[in-house]
């Protein structure tokens, strides 16, 4: 599996496997095969209220731990958000029952955000998260963070499609160096992605599914991905991506996809900061 190199020096495999919308009764054994499909990457979230399976799937895999990359994420917290934010950890922590994670990620740019980040720094100094980052952030607010504070996130997790490319935010990522990490890289199946002519006349030429294509062509970009299955046979096509490569024409003809806006929510809208901000978990 190739990997990035985190601006800590952590590295991170570049392909991953993510459990967004996977109901808690299905995620453990998607995970199961996840793993056994060579996955070492793993997303999850409190948000997404699977931590337990994900963290069953681990303790019964018996893969050893320090050949994992485990993430999850922080949802939104109240004041005090300092510590607020130490407990959600523990929970998460428990939850995934790992006595340290590999990244933490705020998952959105609400709330109190820089007593967040601060716990969330203090986490990452005692080692108990090898790197944090951010989710959903775009530049403005990624680059008030970067400034204003001791830590540099080490990733930002963010839509990332053919759709909406993205490319230059990455350029002010790489220069701040903040890795890009795609979540919804097939669109979830918007604008018929998984047929669409150029992408599939590319899959064509290389004797590859749309689904490889899309993940060759993050990957390619450097672009951290982390693909949804619960099909095993999803899983293992996912992850074989490496044995070609996109020519310069074929990354010219995907450029052209590109709407340069998103396909799910703005992140800018009035009432989607309201709902993401007023949205609290239980347990």
């Amino acid at each position: 599996m190739q990997t990035v190199t985190l601006n800590n020096g952590v590295e991170m495999p570049i392909l991953g496997f993510g459990v967004y919308q996977i109901p808690p009764e299905q995620t453990e054994q998607a995970v199961t095969d996840a793993l056994a499909a060579g996955y070492r990457l793993l997303d999850t979230a409190a948000a997404y209220q699977n931590e337990e399976a994900v963290g069953r799937a681990i303790k019964n895999s018996g893969i050893p731990r320090a050949e994992l990359f485990v993430t999850t994420k922080l949802w939104v917290q109240d004041a005090p958000a300092e510590e607020n934010t130490k407990s959600a950890f523990e929970t998460s922590l428990t939850k995934l029952g790992l006595d340290y994670l590999d990244l933490y990620l705020m998952h959105q740019p609400y709330g109190d955000v820089y007593g967040q980040w601060r716990a969330m720094e203090d986490l990452n100094r005692e080692g108990r998260a090898k790197a944090i980052g951010v989710a959903n952030f775009y530049p403005d607010r990624l680059l008030d963070l970067v400034i204003n504070n001791e830590v540099t996130p080490a990733v930002n997790q963010i839509e990332t499609h053919p759709f909406f490319q993205r490319t230059t935010d990455q350029e002010l990522m790489r220069e701040h160096g903040v890795q890009i990490q795609s979540w919804g890289g097939f669109a979830e199946g918007k604008n018929d992605i998984f047929t669409h002519p150029v992408l599939s006349g590319i899959g064509e030429k290389h004797g590859k599914s749309v689904a490889q294509v899309v993940l060759r062509w993050l990957t390619q970009r450097g672009v951290v991905a982390i693909p949804k299955s619960v099909r095993a046979e999803r899983m293992a096509e996912n992850i074989d991506i490496f044995d070609f490569e996109l020519t310069d024409d074929q990354l010219a003809a995907v450029a052209t996809l590109d709407t340069g806006g998103t396909l799910f929510f703005d992140h800018h809208a009035p009432d989607m900061v309201s709902w993401l901000s007023a949205r609290r978990l239980d347990g």
